[in-house]
C-alpha cells in the first residue's frame, strides 16, 4: 500500500524557517513534489524534483527561498522553507507521480497525495 506521510509543519514568525519531510512507502516514484492550499485560494504548485535526475523545479513565488531535496535511501523528499512570509501560510501537501510529464506543476499529474501539514507564518 502506497503512503505519503508528511511532517514538519508549524507556526513560525516572518523571516523564519521550517523543514517539511515526506516519507514515501510502498513504491518508488518518477517525481515528487509539494503543493499548498491557502484559505480562499486555489491549490498552488510549490516545488518538485525528478527522482532519477535530481532536477528541481520551483514556483516563482518561492524561488530563492525554498529548497527541495531527496534521500534515495529513505525514499523521502524534503522542503526547506526559508525567509517565510505570511503569504506562505497554507496547508502543504506532498505529492508523488509514477510517470514523467513535462507539466510538473499540474496537480493532475500526481497519483498519490499526503494528508497535508499546516504551515502558519505570523507577521
Amino acid at each position: 500500500q502506497v503512503q505519503l506521510v508528511e511532517s514538519g509543519g508549524g507556526l513560525v514568525q516572518a523571516g523564519g524557517s521550517l523543514r517539511l519531510s515526506c516519507a514515501a512507502s510502498g513504491r518508488t516514484f518518477a517525481r515528487m513534489g509539494w503543493f499548498r492550499l491557502a484559505p480562499g485560494k486555489d491549490r498552488e504548485f510549490v516545488s518538485a524534483i525528478t527522482w532519477l535526475t535530481g532536477s528541481t523545479y520551483y514556483a516563482d513565488s518561492v524561488k530563492g527561498r525554498f529548497t527541495i531535496s531527496r534521500d534515495n535511501a529513505k525514499n523521502a523528499v524534503y522542503l526547506q522553507l526559508n525567509i517565510l512570509q505570511p503569504e506562505d501560510t497554507a496547508v502543504y501537501y506532498c505529492a508523488a507521480a509514477t510517470s514523467w510529464y513535462s507539466d510538473y506543476d499540474t496537480a493532475g499529474r500526481y497519483d498519490y497525495w499526503g494528508q497535508g501539514t499546516q504551515v502558519t507564518v505570523s507577521s
